[in-house]
């Protein structure tokens, strides 16, 4: 059995939907509101699901059965300002899942953030020692969140405290695919973008603010949610291979160029108009994010991620442009 928390959310159920179709017995732990997470699930035929605040005593019962833990479960949403509930959440609980699966000697991997590395002045390499850890500067409260549990795990390795025999945490950048659409806001730019040209709304973007980049010219490293998946399934199969991961593709790409794509997909017009960034996410804006992926790449995963171009179609002629969007 697997163990599946934040399973009915975006990379959650894309990972329990791959466990699934193996045959694999899963739990997912989560709720399945807002939005419609529920329909995440519905194609599912070997899950259960548990409430969130019976998780421990979930895990206790079934401490013998179970064979990994996925942790997904976040408040990912970067404007969070609950700070004692983005620390409950976000640090605290993985920490507890940590400590249990370290005690149970289960396989523990979980999500952390390209949020991390804030500006991304200090670099995009996913060092996981502590004088490494302390250059990044997260720029909002959930990029801290995030933070604070790989630097937290930091202290675990480097003062040889109780760990799981097998962990990895994967530094997630800017994911796009199915089963997103309940995230409102936090939807990836790419559904964002596809449902206003659906709309027949020009696209917006944002002027720049730094004179490296042109209008529209910021730029992300953007990867397919099944590349993600393939991720985690290979960290939670490999032996004697674990760490804190970045999972990108290594390519950043403009927002002028995935907007390009997405018209080009839908053999429309472009309308593209610049406008100012809002004074709230001045000086909290990443305007080029790019995963360093040798660290992934010389532990031994061929990562043959697909381009934006390739993961583009995929996402639009087999889901947005279908009845059923679903994965």
């Amino acid at each position: 059995m697997y163990v599946v928390t934040g399973g009915a959310g975006f990379i959650g159920s894309n990972i329990v939907a791959a466990l699934d179709g193996i045959g694999k017995d899963v739990v997912v732990i989560d709720t399945l509101e807002p939005g419609n997470k529920s329909r995440n699930l519905a194609k599912r035929q070997h899950i259960d699901i548990v409430s969130p605040s019976d998780t421990f005593l979930f895990l206790e019962r079934c401490a013998n059965t179970i064979e990994g833990v996925i942790h997904m479960a976040a408040i990912s949403d970067t404007t969070a300002k609950d700070i004692n509930l983005l620390i409950s959440t976000n640090f605290k609980l993985s920490c507890e899942l940590w400590g249990w699966c370290a005690r149970q000697n289960v396989t523990f991997v979980f999500a952390s953030s390209a949020a991390t590395y804030g500006d991304g002045s200090a670099g995009f390499d996913d060092f996981e020692d502590r004088e490494s850890l302390a250059k990044l500067r997260p720029l909002n409260a959930y990029g801290r969140s995030k933070h604070m549990f790989d630097c937290w795990i930091s202290r675990q390795i480097e003062t040889d405290a109780s760990r799981p025999l097998k962990w990895a945490g994967l530094k997630f950048f800017n994911v796009y695919g199915p089963n997103e659409y309940h995230k409102g806001s936090q939807r990836s730019v790419a559904l964002q973008i596809f449902d206003r040209i659906a709309e027949g709304k020009p696209i917006e973007l944002f002027e720049s603010n730094d004179s490296r980049f042109e209008n529209g010219g910021q730029m992300r490293d953007f990867v397919w949610v099944g590349d993600c998946v393939r991720a985690v399934f290979w960290l939670m199969n490999t032996e004697l291979v674990s760490g804190i991961f970045n999972m990108g593709t290594g390519q950043a790409r403009s927002f002028n160029d995935l907007v390009g794509i997405i018209y080009s997909h839908l053999n429309a017009e472009e309308k593209i108009k610049y406008v100012p960034m809002p004074n709230e996410i001045q000086g909290k804006y990443q305007n080029f994010t790019q995963a360093n992926m040798s660290k992934l790449k010389s532990s031994g995963l061929n990562p043959k991620f697909k381009n934006l171009e390739k993961g583009l179609g995929i996402y639009i002629k087999k889901y947005l442009l279908n009845d059923d969007k679903y994965l």
